[in-house]
């Protein structure tokens, strides 16, 4: 009996430790959310080959505001805006943040993503953070475990990613970007450090060509500079919403996603984001016939023998 007993108390005193840790989790992904002078700092460290010509640094600033779209026990949904000027807004990242996930789409190289499972003991209590491109096409996924301690809140996993926006149509030396994310919450915002390994990989193996560090920080300022953000995505929300469903469709078939990013001299997030302006001007909004030409754009530019529902 008394063996029985330590047995229970031993349980109880584990499910009360993971439901604390859990909400603590899930304050710290909220805690992302707000209006953000935002700061991106990057720099190249090291570089195997003595005769590499290093890369000059970058740096560039926004105002970004971030915020929820969705949200339930398992699943936090933050979407980016950048804010330029008074009046013009540009969608950009996603964050999806699951809970105990085991889905994922993992990066290969070429714009392709290869589905793979993983068994539910591997992500016990972690966050798997899905990292979303502006016209929510995959990016990169991560797993790991959200540590509050000494005061300090942060996340970090790492993850094969695309080539960055501010390098992909610059570079063609490399072709895989190797990336440790960290997401630390401070006393002014929050933090996205990065230290990336920029790969060349081939069939047989991965190369490195260099290394960088990455120090991104979102600093927050008062609300009311993002609220023309506030209100273009009270305008625009049905739309993306639909977007997010015809990629979810796409994801739910649990394969490999490759991806012709360039069709016809026109870039995916080109005729997303025209094709937002047509059917939202459009008004009332229609989301049936707005999800049908979503489809036929997205199908467009699949490599993969995949096929949206409604097409086939």
């Amino acid at each position: 009996m008394k063996k029985i007993i330590i047995a229970i108390l031993l349980i109880s005193t584990t499910v009360a430790y993971g439901q604390k840790q859990k909400k603590e989790d899930i304050a710290a992904i909220k805690a992302m959310c707000g209006c953000y002078d935002i700061r991106f700092n990057f720099a190249e460290t090291f570089a195997p080959d003595k005769d590499y010509e290093f890369h000059e640094n970058y740096t560039s600033g926004a105002l970004e505001y971030v915020f929820p779209i969705s949200e339930d026990k398992d699943k936090i949904v933050l979407q980016h805006l950048l804010v330029i000027g008074d009046t013009m807004i540009i969608k950009h990242w996603r964050q999806d943040w699951l809970y105990e996930n085991t889905d994922f789409y993992s990066f290969d190289k070429e714009n392709t993503w290869e589905y793979k499972s993983k068994n539910p003991a591997q992500v016990k209590g972690q966050w798997t953070q899905k990292v979303y491109q502006v016209d929510d096409s995959p990016r990169y996924e991560g797993s790991a475990t959200w540590v509050h301690v000494d005061g300090k809140h942060y996340w970090e996993s790492e993850a094969d990613a695309p080539l960055p926006r501010r390098e992909f149509s610059k570079r063609k030396d490399y072709n895989v970007m190797k990336r440790i994310n960290r997401q630390e919450i401070t006393d002014y915002g929050w933090v996205h450090e990065q230290d990336n390994d920029k790969i060349i990989r081939t069939e047989d193996e991965d190369v490195l060509l260099a290394q960088e560090k990455g120090w991104n920080t979102y600093t927050k300022t008062d609300d009311s500079k993002c609220e023309v953000a506030k209100k273009w995505w009270a305008k625009n929300q049905a739309y993306w919403a639909d977007v997010r469903l015809v990629w979810d469709e796409l994801f739910a078939q649990n394969k490999t996603v490759a991806i012709n990013m360039k069709v016809d001299d026109k870039i995916m997030f080109q005729r997303l984001f025209a094709l937002e302006k047509e059917m939202i001007g459009a008004q009332p909004y229609d989301s049936g016939a707005s999800k049908t030409k979503i489809k036929a754009v997205i199908q467009m530019h699949l490599k993969s023998d995949q096929m949206l529902t409604s097409l086939k």
